[in-house]
């Protein structure tokens, strides 16, 4: 091989085929500017004519060092950069770092924080799919959907500026709790909505599920069995869509899902359209445990009162000068959690969301890092796509569901 053909394979010669390397397929770039790439990801591909051998994704372009600029903030500073990782999950994100932060320090939530908790991250779970079904039905050229599943994310998007003030990077569920509590119209707005979506969902379904276009561009294409799942480390609706119901929702209940009735949708294709069935019956689970939830929101405080690591009421700054050092001492200074490491994770729309958290005692964080399911899921792009077309990989990157600041962190 000459030094010519190395330099043109971008020194990825070892990931290919001999054949590549004598000229006998192609090796070309599909990215990191085309539009069905969800974000800045080259994938190089190698083809024999319009059949893919092999494809190797090539991340990095959106490296953003959250972690290493998180590890330099004190921890309530630092929560605000897990809003940019996954932004189609912002809330989830908030959530799984401050679980991290709660087992470090100890800190109970309330109990009317933990039901508000829930309801904004299911919310949270439908925006992200109902993003999923808008992109990837256009993907297939279905642009309809697409513009119906934006109409039902923006009233999630402004439940979210209702209680927050932000449209997406929310920040709104700190460490102990929650910002503040909902305003007075928080519950209509979320009632109006889930009264909606279902009949919304039915209109999705009569314009996907059975329409023979979308079938045949989705079934049988990129599949891959529950065993090689869990092989590859792949969770999320990637992976019960290979028949394996395994939801951390139900096998590591957090922030007191353990309370709510609801099942773990799964389908047994294992390709694109199982994937597609996972995610329609997630929307409709999320809408049953948020009823639940809304049904038995219970009255109180939404933060712990564990002055140590959580700052006066606001009511108080204005009225007490010890109520103002110590809002003040905690946003210059920071809390000081006990040394030691955790690990926390939640189930995102995407698959598990892990946080690995170390204090050595110092009011910043010693060593974070975070397990996205983003970057666990890619890594099976060319498990699903050999042997298919090269106009079947925009299908496949769309049904594993991928945020490119979750890979590049």
């Amino acid at each position: 091989m000459t030094e010519k053909q190395t330099i043109e394979l971008g020194g990825m010669n070892h990931l290919f085929s001999e054949r590549a390397l004598t000229g006998e397929t192609m090796v070309l770039n599909m990215g990191p500017q085309h539009p069905s790439t969800h974000g800045v990801l080259r994938l190089v591909l190698e083809l024999d004519g319009e059949i893919v051998q092999n494809v190797v994704p090539d991340i990095g372009f959106l490296h953003t060092g959250i972690e290493k600029n998180m590890e330099a903030k004190t921890y309530q500073k630092a929560e605000v950069m897990t809003d940019r990782m996954d932004y189609m999950n912002t809330i989830g994100n908030n959530l799984a770092y401050c679980l991290a932060v709660e087992k470090l320090c100890e800190l109970e939530v309330p109990a009317r924080a933990q039901a508000i908790r829930v309801i904004l991250t299911e919310l949270q779970r439908i925006a992200s799919h109902l993003i999923w079904m808008g992109t990837s039905a256009l993907d297939l050229a279905a642009m309809s959907v697409f513009l119906y599943a934006m109409r039902e994310r923006e009233m999630i998007m402004n439940i979210f500026e209702l209680v927050s003030g932000q449209r997406m990077m929310t920040t709104y569920i700190r460490p102990g709790g929650l910002w503040r509590d909902v305003p007075v119209e928080f519950e209509a707005a979320v009632r109006e909505f889930i009264e909606i979506l279902p009949r919304r969902v039915d209109e999705y379904e009569s314009l996907l599920t059975n329409n023979p276009l979308f079938k045949e561009r989705t079934v049988g294409i990129g599949i891959i069995s529950a065993e090689e799942c869990i092989r590859w480390g792949i969770t999320g609706p990637v992976l019960r869509g290979s028949g394996k119901a395994y939801d951390l929702r139900k096998a590591r209940p957090y922030s007191g899902y353990e309370q709510y009735d609801f099942d773990i949708p799964t389908a047994t294709g294992g390709d694109i359209n199982a994937r597609y069935t996972v995610r329609v019956a997630e929307m409709r689970q999320s809408v049953r445990i948020i009823r639940q939830a809304l049904d038995s929101l219970p009255f109180g405080p939404v933060r712990s009162n564990d002055r140590k690591y959580i700052p006066p009421p606001r009511s108080e700054i204005g009225t007490s000068m010890e109520a103002l050092i110590h809002h003040f001492k905690l946003w210059t200074e920071g809390f000081t959690p006990p040394a030691g490491s955790v690990f926390t994770a939640i189930e995102g729309p995407h698959g598990e969301m892990g946080v690995f958290l170390e204090s050595d005692g110092s009011p910043k964080p010693y060593r974070i890092h975070f397990r996205t399911p983003s970057f666990a899921n890619l890594q099976i792009m060319s498990l699903l796509s050999r042997g298919h077309f090269v106009a079947d990989l925009v299908g496949i990157i769309g049904s594993i569901d991928i945020v490119l600041g979750d890979c590049d962190r």
